[in-house]
């Protein structure tokens, strides 16, 4: 009678929910009988197991189901019996009734001591902890075996809902050899992956046997074992406190003492101990309670599939060839971009560069060439023109595909072999290993690129000085040779190394210090991008302003009049003698104002580019608080399995021998 009353209630559904259901039956039904569609265990499982689930329950589990929708025990689940399951879901406490269907085997509406011990003696395997059905707490509920009472729906809600912390101290005192109150630390290993398994990620089932360092001893006690099974409960308000405090710290990170006072200002009552808040906090801080922690870091504790950065890139064998294409191909596209967003930069902040490098030459002796930046710009506008701004600017655009292409893509290589593969973090030292990687590595295009340009650079002011005939990239290669492209390439490793070395941690620290960016999924705006990619290069610019004299020094070739230099320590002490200590910050300004811009708009292009086709984004933390399931009834078929994994971890996957 209950079925047909269901099959009523589904008759009054809308429309279009009968057509969805009839069509998710229709795709899935593969076996035919009598001319009728019939869903199998395998087909039925595919037909309501959600896509894309945020819990580390395997879909074979959700086979459980089958039997609660097979009403008649014929090993197939009709279009009808199909209605009757879907109009199930859709009760409010569809979780805790398919659960008392899946108990009540001969469907009296009633559990009986000998079914509720069968179905759970079944689901046991071999060598899980044992679980006695004559102690007091199942005595409370059902009576003595030979039974004056039964469980109804409601009173079996209420079992369940106490059923782990039973078996959990069951489990502890059946472990606990010496009856003092400790286990070891592998013992509470095995407890927790058969009751909660399912609750936890593979980094935090691991780190299980690491709960006996928190107080001294090396074993744990059962009160450690009772908070850590409350924050397994509480899961959903520990997740709940966590993203508010962090979303309300200014650094985006919280302690413990953070955690304790925002439940307790958030709750009518704090419902976390102080052994409950360093449990999390151990777990989350990997060993360390002590550290102020990120949103992100909490990961591994909140999220039971999470899996670290490392674990998620690695591939089967047999997509090794697709791994590799898709490999090359992406870092030709990285090599594109760092080719089309330095041109961009490059070509943005020539004048500039022109300015600076004249300014840094060497002067005739007893002659001024330039009086300053401004003065420079005059003469060069008025000797050679608008166009002399951009003279050597094709050698430079040439150059700087590969140029960006290599520094971009050391830094980043560095920086992700260095990287935390848990957090994603990365410590200071190995941030400015990166960058003067990356720098170092640039050299081997910078040199050739700047030695050419420079010389094409003041062509123009020769010629209107000497009469000399201005000549083309290809006759400066030929002149220098191979060795002489590398001229001043001492002073350019000099320059560069250190450059890369300030710039890219000062950058990534004023992203996210400053303008908090990943903190709580914030993400930067243009201009907040901008402002720290032009502000980074201000400092490791002007720095680096005596290394970059040297080099132009060293690079340009000396007119009749002009100091000649034999290295890169003749340099520095020659010029610190002749020009005094300020010619070697001369175009410390210019080179400023040419760095700043040309690197903000630099990295803007690359950041912006490289989000397509693969657009990385900030990893997030996804849990079924912030999901937003739309489709209940999949949620409270997830519910119901939960609820029957609380007996044991492995819940469905032995074969069923209860009928």
């Amino acid at each position: 009678m209950s079925a047909l009353n269901a099959i009523r209630q589904t008759v009054a559904a809308p429309e279009s929910e009968l057509r969805r259901w009839r069509r998710t039956f229709e795709t899935n039904s593969k076996k035919e009988v009598n001319g009728q569609k019939y869903l199998d265990k395998d087909t039925f499982v595919n037909a309501i197991a959600p896509k894309g689930d945020l819990d580390k329950i395997d879909r074979a589990q959700y086979s459980i189901l089958f039997r609660v929708a097979d009403s008649s025990r014929r090993g197939l689940v009709s279009w009808d019996d199909f209605c009757v399951f879907e109009t199930m879901l859709k009760r409010p406490d569809a979780d805790y009734w398919m659960a008392f269907q899946y108990f009540d085997i001969d469907g009296s509406g009633t559990i009986t001591y000998d079914e509720f011990k069968n179905v759970f003696s079944a689901n046991l395997g071999p060598g899980s902890i044992p679980f006695d059905f004559d102690c007091d707490w199942v005595k409370l509920y059902l009576g003595k075996k030979d039974g004056t009472h039964v469980l109804g729906y409601n009173e079996f809600t209420q079992l369940m809902k106490g059923l782990q912390g039973e078996r959990l101290r069951q489990a502890f005192k059946y472990l606990d050899d010496n009856q003092d109150g400790f286990i070891r630390p592998e013992q509470f290993r095995r407890i927790i992956v058969e009751l909660a398994g399912h609750k936890l990620s593979d980094a935090v089932i691991e780190r299980l046997p690491t709960l006996c360092t928190i107080t001294p001893g090396g074993r744990i006690s059962y009160s450690e074992v009772i908070a850590f099974h409350n924050v397994i409960r509480d899961m959903d308000m520990v997740e709940r406190v966590i993203r508010e405090a962090t979303a309300k710290s200014k650094d985006g990170r919280i302690d413990q003492v953070d955690f304790l006072n925002h439940a307790a200002s958030s709750t009518r009552y704090g419902i976390f101990s102080p052994m409950e808040a360093s449990i999390i906090f151990h777990f989350a801080g990997r060993g360390s309670g002590a550290r102020r922690l990120a949103l992100l870091d909490f990961a591994q504790l909140l999220d039971p599939r999470w899996k670290t950065p490392s674990d998620e890139i690695v591939k089967p064998a047999v997509a090794d060839v697709t791994s590799f294409l898709q490999g090359f191909a992406h870092s030709a596209y990285n090599f594109l971009l760092g080719g089309l967003a330095g041109s961009f930069g490059a070509t943005i902040v020539y004048p500039i560069d022109l300015g600076k490098m004249q300014n840094q030459r060497s002067t005739v002796v007893g002659q001024l060439l330039y009086v300053n930046s401004m003065d420079c710009v005059k003469k060069v506008f008025r000797n050679e023109g608008a166009l002399g701004f951009y003279r050597g600017l094709g050698p430079q655009l040439v150059g700087v595909a590969p140029e960006k292409a290599i520094k971009l893509t050391v830094n980043d290589l560095v920086r992700g072999r260095a990287m935390d593969p848990e957090t994603g973090r990365i410590k200071l030292m190995w941030e400015l290993i990166a960058g003067g990687t990356a720098g170092g590595c640039q050299v081997v295009f910078t040199n050739p690129l700047e030695i050419v340009k420079i010389r094409l650079q003041v062509q123009g002011e020769a010629a209107k000085a000497e009469g000399a005939v201005p000549r083309g990239a290809i006759h400066i290669v030929k002149q220098l040779g191979l060795l002489g492209l590398y001229r001043g390439a001492s002073a350019c490793l000099l320059r560069d190394i250190p450059f890369s070395a300030i710039y890219f941690p000062a950058y990534s620290h004023l992203k996210r210090d400053l303008f908090h960016e990943g903190y709580n999924g914030k993400k930067l705006s243009f201009f907040e991008t901008l402002g720290s990619a032009a502000a980074a290069g201000m400092p490791a610019a002007y720095l680096t302003t005596p290394a970059d004299v040297v080099k132009t020094r060293l690079q340009v070739e000396a007119r009749k009049g002009q100091t000649t230099y034999k290295g890169l320590g003749d340099a520095f002490i020659k010029i610190y003698r002749e020009e005094g200590p300020k010619a070697l910050f001369k175009g410390g300004l210019a080179r400023v104002l040419r760095s700043s811009p040309q690197f903000g708009f630099t990295l803007v292009a690359y950041e912006y580019l490289h989000k397509y086709p693969w657009d990385e984004q900030p990893r997030q933390l996804e849990t079924m608080l912030t999901s937003g399931d739309s489709d209940l009834s999949r949620v409270r078929a997830r519910n119901a399995l939960k609820i029957l994994l609380d007996v044991h971890g492995d819940f469905g996957r032995r074969s069923n021998t209860t009928t």
